[in-house]
């Protein structure tokens, strides 16, 4: 008897621990049903932590793949990228809409954020050429393909839209920012206004990116415009660019010469930065301004006073060298000037050749930068 209770003491606890885990797997199954009736039943709020929690049952070299993936077709950081992914739960097509929506609310936000660096974009035909400048945040944003197709876009635009009739037309960002623009690229497409394309590609490249402004230069009947670009990441672009428009007199001058010079000198422009283009040109203020200048520094010589006039007309001289395009020294060949090179041109082809207009841009010029800004003012408060 004593043997036979103990069996039954020892055989009773295996079975009730079954009976038991038994129960606890039976209430687990109807929980986790329960949890799922209740949330397709739209009594639980799929929170974005929620569907993260999910995010893990996607193999991670899928993961990298979708990322890459969206990554080509947007461009957008990939810190974005991943955001987005994973607070769609790894849908591409949900996680591009997604993306695209933040990235126009953060490219708001960037717009006050200062953008110096970018690039030029050339535009020409035979009579007219237009140069734009479209700015970014860093040098690493300029060589993205995106930001290049629209710099080169802008700049075809601005040709089409400019009136032939104008030798000279400076133009802003408000110029453009409203026409539209057919965008045929892999990561842009369909037509939208200017305005539209550059917060598009801001949202892209997750910078702030701005269309600032744009020159255009035409010829008269007889005439060609040449152009010259430098650091060119492709044709058409560039970081420094000089403009110019040569016209003969007589129309039977042949015009592949005047192209070949005006080049030449497009480049001597952007070596040289010029400012005027004749003597007769520079501004009573800027002439005034440097008189003064060089008078105060003749003054502190202690000489007479004839030598000192001597010394600021000998010095003005040399002033308009560096400022006046005519009376440069030719960079091609500094024994000689412009004004020589042209009246060379000119003998060439039988024909008197003058320069009409012309114009320097640089990225980022007259753009305060805030390393600028705190080195003024840390001068200021040194001072």
């Amino acid at each position: 008897i004593i043997l036979r209770m103990a069996w039954n003491q020892s055989a009773r606890k295996p079975m009730m621990g079954l009976l038991f885990h038994a129960q606890q797997h039976a209430a687990r199954e109807y929980s986790y049903s329960a949890f799922q009736t209740h949330l397709l039943s739209g009594h639980v709020e799929q929170s974005a932590t929620l569907r993260r929690r999910f995010s893990s049952e996607v193999p991670a070299l899928e993961q990298r793949n979708l990322i890459k993936k969206l990554r080509e077709r947007t461009s957008a950081p990939i810190k974005d990228v991943k955001a987005s992914l994973v607070s769609c739960n790894w849908d591409i097509d949900a996680a591009q809409k997604d993306l695209r929506k933040r990235g126009v609310v953060l490219a708001a936000k960037k717009s006050s954020r200062t953008a110096a660096e970018g690039l030029l974009a050339i535009a020409r035909d035979e009579e007219r050429a237009v140069v734009v400048e479209l700015n970014c945040e860093t040098d690493f944003v300029a060589r993205n393909d995106v930001f290049q197709y629209l710099a080169s876009s802008l700049a075809k635009l601005a040709l089409s839209a400019s009136d032939p009739g104008v030798l000279v037309f400076p133009f802003g960002p408000e110029y453009l920012e409203n026409l539209s623009v057919n965008l045929d690229h892999p990561k842009l497409s369909g037509e939208t206004t200017v305005q539209s394309a550059v917060t598009e590609v801001a949202a892209m490249v997750g910078e702030n990116v701005k269309f600032r402004r744009g020159f255009m230069l035409s010829t008269t009947a007889h005439g060609v415009v040449s152009s010259y670009l430098h650091s060119c990441p492709q044709p058409g672009l560039g970081r420094l660019a000089g403009l110019i428009t040569l016209e003969a007199e007589d129309s039977n001058a042949p015009l592949d010469t005047l192209k070949r010079v005006g080049s030449s000198i497009a480049m001597h422009i952007v070596a040289t930065k010029p400012l005027f283009l004749s003597k007769e040109l520079v501004s009573a203020a800027a002439l005034e301004n440097e008189r003064e200048i060089l008078w105060t520094q003749a003054e502190s010589s202690g000489k007479s006073q004839m030598a000192m006039e001597k010394m600021v007309e000998g010095r003005l001289r040399k002033y308009f060298e560096e400022v006046v395009l005519l009376e440069q020294k030719y960079v091609v060949n500094d024994s000689t000037n412009i004004k020589s090179v042209l009246n060379d041109l000119s003998k060439e082809v039988g024909s008197k050749v003058t320069i009409g207009n012309f114009v320097r841009m640089e990225v980022g010029e007259g753009v305060e930068r805030p390393d600028e800004v705190l080195g003024s003012e840390a001068t200021a408060r040194a001072a």
